[in-house]
């Protein structure tokens, strides 16, 4: 198995990634999951070639079968990193189906942590699936104080 950075060529296997991800967790619908990578596909590829999306790609020979991402956020110096205006996100943390149970999310959290320490961030956040969520731990995650407020559809019919 091999592990390499990702390219804005890779921006579909990521995309795939990401909805076979939220797939797996059932949270959405289809419909909307297509609609999000519909969205996805041109974001990730823009932010790949601006250099805010770091990627890594795990493969089996030729088959890619994991991938993660970090976001680079603006963010506010805060108390925990003052001298930092960025925050990393980690985020689209993916093992095929029969590649889990291996560490291959570990290694690619931790390429995203890497990558956050020598770009100087000292800050790095996800949101854990329940599968996840001891990998982040052992990782040395903490559960933290944040809320989420989510649109209505209803309330954003028009908006866009």
């Amino acid at each position: 198995m091999t592990t390499r950075s990702a390219k804005a060529d890779d921006a579909e296997l990521i995309t795939r990634h990401r909805v076979a991800m939220f797939r797996d967790m059932g949270n959405a619908p289809d419909a909307i999951l297509d609609e999000m990578a519909r969205h996805f596909l041109p974001w990730v590829r823009q932010k790949l070639a601006e250099g805010k999306y770091a990627g890594w790609i795990t493969s089996d020979g030729e088959h890619p079968i994991a991938s993660a991402g970090l976001l680079i956020l603006d963010w506010a110096p805060h108390f925990l990193d003052p001298a930092c205006g960025e925050r990393g996100y980690i985020l689209n943390v993916f093992v095929e189906p029969k590649h889990r149970g291996h560490g291959l999310a570990k290694s690619l959290t931790k390429e995203c942590m890497d990558e956050a320490r020598r770009r100087g961030i000292g800050v790095v956040v996800l949101h854990a699936s329940k599968k996840g969520q001891p990998v982040y731990e052992k990782l040395g995650f903490k559960m933290s104080n944040e809320m989420m407020y989510v649109t209505p559809p209803a309330e954003s019919i028009g908006t866009q």
